[in-house]
C-alpha cells in the first residue's frame, strides 16, 4: 500500500505523542492490530471507505471492534481520525506508523521470496548474510511465489537480488530475441 501524505502527517503525529508519553510499544502493537484487521477484512476496509454509512456508525463499529484491546493513545487517535473523517486512511495511517517505528528503531525490513519457503537452517543463515551487511536489527519476512519456479528473490531496503529460475530464463529469452546471428547469402 502506498502512504499518503495524510497518513505520514497523522503517523508523524502519533508516533511523536507517543514518545512524549512513552507509550510507543503499546501503540505500536495496537497500530499493527489496526492494521492486520483491516488488511484480513475487506469488508471492513470498504466500510471504512464507504460515505454512506455515517461517521457516528464507524465510530461504534471501531469501538465494537478495538475497544478493549488498544490503548487509551490509540482509540482516542482513533476516534479524532473518525471525527475528522479520515476513517478511509486509517489503514494508511497505521502502515505508516509501522514504517516510521521501524526507521526510529532502526529496524532494517528484509523480504525474501522463494518457490517452495525455507527451512528453518536455511532461514537462519539469510538471517546471517543480511545481518552480516548492516548494523540495524533485521526482520525477515517470507514470502512463496510459485511462479519462481526455483532460486530466491531478496529485498534489502531498496535493494534487490534476483537468483530466480524465472529471472535467468527471462535473460535467456531476452538474449535469443536479440539474434547476432547473420545469414549468409
Amino acid at each position: 500500500m502506498i502512504e499518503t501524505r495524510v497518513a505520514y502527517r497523522y503517523a508523524k503525529s502519533l508516533i511523536d505523542l507517543s514518545l512524549e508519553k512513552g507509550q510507543l510499544e503499546q501503540v505500536r502493537e495496537d497500530m499493527q492490530l489496526v492494521y492486520d484487521t483491516i488488511h484480513a477484512s475487506h469488508e471492513f476496509a470498504i466500510m471504512l471507505k464507504s460515505p454512506i454509512i455515517k461517521t457516528d456508525k464507524k465510530q461504534e463499529i471501531l469501538k465494537a471492534i478495538f475497544g478493549g484491546k488498544i490503548g487509551i493513545i490509540s482509540a482516542e487517535f482513533i476516534e479524532i481520525i473518525t471525527r475528522k473523517r479520515r476513517e478511509m486512511e486509517l489503514i494508511g495511517i497505521a502502515e505508516a506508523f509501522l514504517n516510521q517505528y521501524k526507521k526510529h528503531k532502526q529496524i532494517l525490513s528484509a523480504v525474501i521470496t522463494t518457490a517452495s519457503g525455507l527451512d528453518k537452517n536455511l532461514r537462519e543463515k539469510v538471517l546471517q548474510i543480511v545481518k552480516g551487511s548492516t548494523t540495524s536489527e533485521v526482520v525477515l519476512e517470507e514470502k512463496i511465489n510459485k511462479d519462481l519456479i526455483g532460486g530466491f528473490i531478496l529485498r534489502v531496503g531498496d535493494q534487490q537480488v534476483d537468483a530466480s529460475i524465472l529471472r535467468q530464463i527471462k535473460n535467456l529469452d531476452r538474449s535469443f530475441s536479440e539474434n547476432p546471428y547473420v545469414r549468409e547469402i
